[in-house]
């Protein structure tokens, strides 16, 4: 592999570390099984990715100020804050719903909002992939400083390949970890409003500090 994409790579390994980038893929999988946490955090990365890429792409051809890009930063911290708002919100207002009933011999546990119970994520994985899409928009500076830092500052497909890689390796492990709690420790209603509250919780503080620091 050329020694600029390994900057990248090593560049999207750094990058998907970001408390709003792990607070986001937490939000989204909480109570979810193994399979559709690594479904939200592969299309997370990828939204991510494809974002930074059509962002870098539109500063390449445009003269765009520092004080414009740090707009990126704004959105970014915005969702988050948003997230934590909404899921203090479902556990303030009891929204939070549980219910386990036995498949083939395997216990299954559903988790929903609201009254209404419906077995379709099509929302959580469209929302996953539109959140890394918004997300992308606060990694821009720091895509494009490393560009400059590898050669000529051209965006590729390559490079946005080699700086997925990267973020979704991170975030893939992190659902490993997710998959886990949810598995071994999210199995009755008590549980899962706690870890609810506590990403709410966790999600004001980072979306606070990157809007004050933005």
């Amino acid at each position: 592999m050329d020694l600029s994409l390994l900057i990248i790579f090593w560049y999207g390994i750094l990058h998907a570390f970001g408390p709003d980038h792990l607070t986001a893929i937490a939000d989204f999988s909480i109570g979810k099984d193994s399979k559709k946490t690594m479904v939200i955090t592969v299309l997370f990365a990828i939204g991510h990715g494809i974002s930074l890429f059509l962002f870098a792409k539109i500063l390449q051809s445009f003269h765009i100020g520092e004080e414009l890009l740090s707009y990126g930063d704004t959105i970014s911290a915005t969702v988050i804050l948003g997230m934590g708002i909404y899921l203090l919100y479902v556990v303030l207002t009891d929204k939070i719903q549980l219910k386990k009933h036995m498949h083939n011999g395997k216990e299954h546990i559903h988790i929903w909002f609201g009254d209404d119970h419906t077995h379709d994520d099509r929302l959580a994985k469209s929302s996953s992939f539109s959140m890394g899409l918004l997300m992308g928009a606060g990694g821009v500076r720091g895509m494009l400083i490393t560009l400059s830092a590898v050669g000529s500052g051209n965006v590729n497909f390559s490079m946005v390949l080699s700086f997925t890689l990267g973020v979704m390796m991170i975030f893939v492990g992190f659902g490993v970890i997710l998959s886990y709690i949810n598995k071994n420790l999210l199995n009755n209603k008590t549980n899962l409003k706690r870890a609810f509250g506590v990403a709410g919780v966790i999600s004001l503080i980072v979306g606070l500090d990157f809007l004050l620091g933005a």
